[in-house]
């Protein structure tokens, strides 16, 4: 008897480990580098480089950074394109331990515009918090999106927070964890850093905005979802349904296949938790031909948003052809208006795999050819703000 339950001990555990293998294949192989999307040389990543030298040149092109006290200067390297010439700022937020989490430093990048609009002294600056994907690092993300290049040009301040390795392996936002969802795990983390640097720079409290890639779009919809008044806008790219998930299984579920019946359940038991909900204007962006987060998470993130945003209109649709030369995939844009006022925009581009539109596509997961997704959602923000 007893050498029978041995056996079957063994057996047990030996079962356990093939199938927590067999998860951790299934999740590198979904997360992937696309053959073309790898850089053609390796480069150390910006996150564990040398801070510039006082009186350098970080960045090529670029002027010198001044340093804030308690920061460090790590300017990302240069890349194709024009160089973003605002100050390039990297630090950390120390979250105090919560309920079933252990205290967390968190490191994160600030950009901010050299030459601010002209009222900024009086409204202070509008402020983007841009959330990575798996698999990359906040200046990564900075680097391929070029966000610092459109926010140089329309006075934008950009916050890059970076997921902890110790929180998960492979920097991806735990957007399906239930707590989370409900605004536990990295949700508080992420607002108290907000919180953080509009309380060391002129931030204009009225007109901040959250967006994200992939598990950072879902991470990005979380936390605004759950802090409706101090979020204006809210920008997705490839991003998985809310409210769904609450497993490694049950999230690859999702992203293959949405989340079914959770659709509008989701979206109403945030109603519930917040019964004033005062709306999430939001920008949807998804490529027709992605296969790690499928097209249908787009289909029913803008059925939660349509909910939240309680619009019941049929959608303006304006069809976009390809660019010469490939430069633009074709897309569609699908508005929805109350009144004259757009709430929710969804892109659907064609030919788009699972990658950030008209990004440098010397780093993984970024597209050279567009639209580009940084342009398009700083104009959409652009018409937002909180009263």
């Amino acid at each position: 008897m007893k050498r029978a339950a041995s056996s079957l001990l063994r057996t047990l555990v030996r079962t356990g480990k093939r199938q927590s293998r067999s998860v951790s294949k299934l999740v590198t192989a979904l997360f992937a580098v696309p053959a073309a999307a790898k850089p053609k040389r390796k480069r150390k990543p910006a996150a564990t480089s040398k801070p510039a030298s006082k009186g350098s040149d970080p960045v090529r092109g670029q002027t010198p950074v001044s340093a804030v006290r308690g920061q460090r200067e790590n300017p990302p390297p240069p890349r194709n394109g024009p160089p973003s010439p605002g100050k390039w700022l990297a630090s950390h937020f120390s979250a105090p331990p919560g309920v079933g989490t252990p205290a967390r430093r968190m490191s994160y990048w600030l950009y901010l515009p050299n030459h601010p609009p002209a009222d900024t002294q009086r409204k202070g600056l509008p402020l983007l918090v841009m959330l990575h994907g798996c698999q990359q690092t906040a200046t990564q993300f900075a680097q391929g999106t070029r966000m610092n290049q459109w926010a140089e040009q329309m006075g934008y301040a950009v916050l890059y927070p970076q997921q902890l390795v110790s929180v998960q392996a492979q920097r991806c936002w735990k957007w399906y964890d239930r707590a989370t969802q409900e605004g536990g795990g990295d949700v508080p983390v992420i607002v108290g850093m907000i919180n953080k640097v509009m309380s060391q720079y002129a931030i204009d409290r009225s007109r901040l905005y959250i967006a994200g890639l992939s598990a950072g779009a879902g991470m990005a919809n979380i936390v605004a979802l759950n802090h409706p008044q101090l979020f204006a806008a809210v920008g997705l790219h490839s991003g998985p349904v809310f409210g769904a998930g609450h497993n490694t299984i049950g999230a690859l579920g999702v992203m293959q296949h949405g989340a079914a019946t959770r659709t509008e359940a989701a979206a109403h038991e945030v109603m519930l938790r917040h019964p004033q909900f005062p709306g999430m204007p939001a920008i949807l962006i998804q490529g027709e031909g992605d296969k790690v987060v499928r097209p249908i998470n787009q289909i029913q993130l803008a059925r939660q948003s349509r909910l939240l945003n309680r619009l019941s209109a049929a959608p303006k649709i304006t069809l976009k052809p390809q660019g010469r030369g490939g430069r633009h995939n074709a897309h569609q844009l699908h508005d929805f208006y109350e009144g004259r006022k757009l709430l929710l925009r969804v892109a659907q581009i064609a030919d788009l795999e699972h990658a950030w539109s008209g990004g440098d596509p010397a780093l993984a997961f970024n597209a050279k050819a567009g639209p580009d997704a940084s342009k398009m959602m700083l104009e959409f923000f652009s018409r937002h703000q909180r009263t």
